[in-house]
């Protein structure tokens, strides 16, 4: 379950009109603060990511599944299982089922959340895109810095 911190961060950005996918970091940063503080691990930092991604869909933010071509079967089908699950609206998981996942959870590394394992991925996911695309997100955060700034 997301914390209610977590939630109302995500309601406020859907509020200010802003994204799905921005909507949807705040349960990824929170997952990554989880592996951080210790209370489990993730194999990987992509892992941690999906996890926060799966806990967004789940609480309602209209996160689509990715395309065809874009993930794994695997990774699209529980992706569609999440975000009908975040359709119909909140149930509680089977105290087993979420017990299983905690527990292994807890056994995988805490390395996957450090500030070089984020780093590393992120400019592995940017080398998927084109220099046009980094360019353009670049000069974008440019000009919100200086909004912000002033």
């Amino acid at each position: 379950m997301p914390e209610k911190k977590t939630v109302n961060r995500a309601r406020k950005d859907k509020r200010e009109g802003k994204a799905p996918s921005t909507q949807a970091g705040e349960f990824v940063h929170e997952e990554i603060e989880h592996v951080r503080e210790g209370k489990h691990g993730a194999r990987s930092t992509k892992q941690a990511i999906a996890i926060g991604l799966s806990k967004a869909r789940r609480a309602g933010v209209k996160l689509p599944p990715p395309k065809k071509g874009q993930a794994s079967a695997r990774t699209r089908r529980s992706a569609r299982r999440a975000y009908a699950a975040g359709r119909r609206g909140a149930r509680r998981p089977s105290a087993r089922r979420s017990r299983a996942v905690s527990n292994a959870l807890r056994r995988e590394s805490r390395r996957s959340a450090s500030r070089t394992a984020l780093s590393r991925q992120a400019s592995r996911a940017s080398r998927r895109r084109s220099a046009a695309s980094r360019s353009r997100a670049a000069k974008k955060a440019a000009r919100t810095r200086k909004r912000n700034r002033s």
